[in-house]
């Protein structure tokens, strides 16, 4: 609002008239420019998005290109700030401040919302996908559309679904070559019901931790090993505390970007849809640093001494059925799985 202005005499043609008249529309003139600038900084936003994988990592640089296509799309009213390395705290943390509005976004491994949506579940089951394209056939899809839109009811608005390749087993005591090598040992897994199942039906004895404790549960021998991908391993020098890398695939899980519902709700149709979009948009080149990733960390432990089995996986499938028929526990999820067992 322009300040009132206090008017003196037109006939006052004197030295003070001009100063106070010209002190006074300097006044109007700085009010409305600082309103103006005001209004548009109020449609600036810089989106806090947080990853516990470090610089570099393709899920950290696909999200800083998403912030990259908001700024181009926006006339750089719009960006993203990727805080990664745990930075803003572990997943488990970190999705509780998203869900309440303390952070904008996240990158999450989908195992960590398992207790809390149940159609997530589906897809975090072993064994659940044939291969890498079978997983991004389905999310690319129809399922993977109706997945995400499963997490608003929960203060999450499901953006986008993300590489995290296949996942296998690793430890520090021996080669893992078969489901009975799994026999007694002690393997971290995220802190999902799922996952304790899933290791403890092998035969193992599952270990829940976070991600930040890795390295030193497996240096000190709190844990004997874990499951993760390629890039995984390698990013968080794992080969030099756990050196037997055993190819499971046991799962091809995907990972979820997701927003605050209470901040994506505050925008805009026009920048919600710029969101929308940008985090699409992200995907094929997300997957595109995946492959390329993949490749390189396996070189890359192979050369730094990890000693690397292939397994028969028969018997892993095998034994996973238990776990696949406790947690499909509803006529809704037996049909997701279904569902997702019928797309090519």
């Amino acid at each position: 609002m322009i300040p009132a202005v206090t008017y003196l005499s037109p006939s006052n043609k004197s030295p003070v008239f001009l100063r106070q008249l010209g002190i006074a529309l300097s006044a109007s003139i700085a009010a409305v420019a600082l309103s103006l600038s005001t209004q548009a900084n109020a449609q600036e936003r810089v989106f806090r998005s947080a990853d516990v994988q470090p610089e570099g990592f393709p899920t950290v640089e696909a999200v800083e290109y998403m912030g990259e296509l908001l700024e181009e799309r926006s006339d750089g009213r719009l960006s993203v700030d990727v805080f990664a390395s745990g930075q803003l705290g572990n997943e488990k943390e970190t999705i509780e401040q998203a869900r309440f509005g303390i952070i904008d976004m996240n990158r999450i491994s989908l195992g960590g919302f398992n207790n809390l949506i149940p159609e997530t579940v589906v897809l975090s089951l072993p064994y659940v996908f044939r291969s890498v394209e079978h997983m991004r056939n389905t999310v690319d899809g129809p399922i993977g559309d109706e997945i995400l839109s499963a997490f608003e009811p929960h203060g999450l608005v499901g953006l986008a679904f993300l590489d995290a390749g296949t996942r296998n087993f690793y430890n520090s005591v021996r080669p893992i070559e078969s489901l009975e090598d799994m026999e007694g040992l002690k393997i971290r897994v995220q802190p999902s019901d799922i996952f304790i199942d899933m290791v403890n039906e092998m035969g193992a004895n599952a270990v829940a931790m976070g991600f930040g404790e890795l390295y030193s549960g497996l240096q000190t021998g709190v844990i004997d090993g874990t499951e993760q991908s390629w890039p995984t391993y390698e990013a968080a020098n794992h080969v030099d505390v756990a050196e037997y890398y055993s190819i499971t695939e046991h799962l091809i899980l995907p990972e979820a970007l997701v927003m605050s519902k209470t901040v994506f709700d505050g925008l805009s149709p026009e920048d919600q849809q710029l969101v929308r979009q940008a985090a699409k948009d992200i995907v094929p080149y997300m997957r595109e640093l995946w492959d390329e990733r993949e490749k390189s960390a396996e070189e890359t432990v192979r050369s730094q001494g990890a000693q690397v089995f292939t397994v028969d996986k028969q018997p892993f499938i095998d034994a996973m059925v238990p776990v696949q028929k406790k947690y499909l526990d509803s006529p809704e999820l037996k049909d997701l799985f279904e569902r997702i067992q019928a797309v090519e």
